[in-house]
């Protein structure tokens, strides 16, 4: 009962910043319950992309009266390749733990490292670097796709790649952004989550786990688009920098872990 409750508050607090700034929760969840669960890889992706699953859906629903929109045409077509790499993700996530050892994790880790350094720097020079702003379906869907493939194999839900895409292919701003980062993330998830049903592939798990981690991402969900709501797009970008850099030192950490 106490580890639930202590997963219960990682989630919350996960899910609330990562409502706010776009990145699902996810990005935190996975690398703190790695680092402190003593659970296997496969569980903590399918419990993380559970929570992620959960949160995003509540925060569709409570965007549907705010200002900040989901762009029709062309989250859609992100979406749709979003959940097309989410199976494709999850399929190469299957193909390297079947490599045995501690393999998969840490690919994982050195992936969250580079891409969280990466696009922490990309968000602190934004400003300064000249973006496109890419309308053709056939690139949108594509573009989805390898979201989609990220964030499944990791099992973080993607919004850090996400954001730095969107600003970059597509010029929106850090809310808007935000808040198409995690309409792509509910169809990566989800499409991610029904592979894993329809292969077999659902790992052990504690079910008290699951539906704390999972309550703990819906009541995320409502509180961060409440706050993101009374954020500039300054203060959203502020969240997301120190968000990155968190999950990069956890990162760090659970790799030198992986080898001791």
């Amino acid at each position: 009962m106490l580890l639930a409750i202590v997963y219960f508050l990682v989630c919350l607090a996960a899910t609330t910043a990562g409502g706010i700034s776009g990145v699902g929760g996810g990005v935190i969840i996975k690398p703190v319950l790695d680092a402190v669960s003593g659970m296997g890889v496969a569980t903590v992706s399918f419990l993380s992309g559970c929570t992620v699953l959960a949160m995003t859906a509540t925060s569709m629903i409570r965007s549907r009266g705010g200002s900040v929109k989901v762009e029709p045409r062309r989250g859609t077509l992100l979406a749709v390749g979003a959940a097309v790499g989410g199976i494709l993700g999850k399929e190469l996530f299957e193909i390297v733990r079947g490599a045995g050892g501690v393999t998969v994790d840490i690919a994982q880790q050195v992936m969250m490292i580079l891409l969280t350094v990466g696009v922490f720097i990309y968000t602190l020079k934004k400003d300064g670097i000249r973006t496109v702003n890419v309308t053709n379906a056939l690139a949108c869907i594509l573009i989805g796709l390898v979201l989609g493939l990220l964030s499944a194999f990791l099992g973080i839900g993607g919004g850090p790649i996400n954001l730095a895409v969107l600003y970059f292919f597509f010029s929106m701003d850090s809310k808007t952004a935000a808040l198409n980062s995690l309409y792509v993330i509910l169809f990566s998830q989800a499409a991610s989550f029904i592979n894993t049903l329809v292969r077999g592939t659902v790992p052990d798990f504690d079910w008290l786990v699951l539906i704390a981690m999972c309550v703990g991402g819906v009541l995320g969900g409502i509180l961060g688009r409440s706050i993101s709501a009374r954020l500039t797009n300054k203060g959203v970008d502020r969240l997301f920098l120190v968000i990155m850099a968190v999950i990069t030192l956890i990162s760090c950490y659970n790799l030198v872990m992986c080898f001791v």
